[in-house]
């Protein structure tokens, strides 16, 4: 493994397997969804848990370290004991055209990369799912989105993870009267402030 690969993913990686049991609860929920994850940087634990994966990211230090194969299948195999996935990594601004096949996706991650979901939609098949959490705004955008339906809130508790379908209709409810546009969450760039706070939300796409 090269020594940047190394430390890129020590500093990602800083609360060690959270993002494992992220992805471990939400395939629980989904199964072994054929995944893009833009703006992923070097998280690469999607991948211990999906055994398909398309990353997307910018970043210069993201390309080297996707480089390394051999050093982020250590990675992998260290969180799930298998060297089976295989990931694609496509060193580009999600925002722009990416060279992947529209609607040919299962599932969309949103993770504190901006609106992906605004972006990156049509590359997720029609009743696939986007998992996206609330502080961009992301969450909020597709909650005003018709294309999408909540299907499921992300719970966490003690550094574990759960998917909950219950009771739906009582998310995503702003604490005070607000009017969700496009440009207003732009302008806000951060989410919304909701009576109800998971740590992340499951939207299915439905048309």
């Amino acid at each position: 493994m090269e020594q940047l690969t190394q430390q890129l993913w020590s500093d990602q990686n800083r609360h060690d397997g959270d993002r494992f049991r992220l992805f471990s609860a939400v395939f629980e929920s989904v199964g072994d969804a054929k995944s893009l994850y833009p703006g992923s940087f070097v998280d690469v634990s999607a991948s211990a848990v999906f055994s398909r994966v398309t990353y997307v990211d910018v970043d210069a230090r993201a390309k080297r370290f996707f480089a390394d194969r051999i050093g982020v299948f250590d990675i992998v195999e260290s969180m799930s004991g298998d060297r089976t996935a295989d990931y694609e990594f496509v060193h580009a601004d999600y925002r722009d055209d990416l060279p992947l096949k529209r609607e040919s996706f299962d599932l969309l991650v949103s993770l504190y990369a901006g609106f992906v979901s605004e972006h990156c939609t049509r590359y997720l098949k029609l009743g696939g799912t986007l998992l996206v959490g609330p502080s961009h705004g992301d969450a909020a955008l597709a909650s005003i989105d018709a294309r999408y339906e909540l299907s499921g809130v992300v719970n966490s508790r003690s550094g574990s993870y759960s998917v909950s379908q219950d009771d739906l209709g009582s998310y995503l409810q702003p604490k005070k009267p607000i009017t969700l546009t496009p440009d207003f969450l732009h302008a806000r760039g951060r989410g919304i402030a909701y009576t109800r706070s998971p740590f992340a939300y499951l939207f299915q796409r439905r048309s």
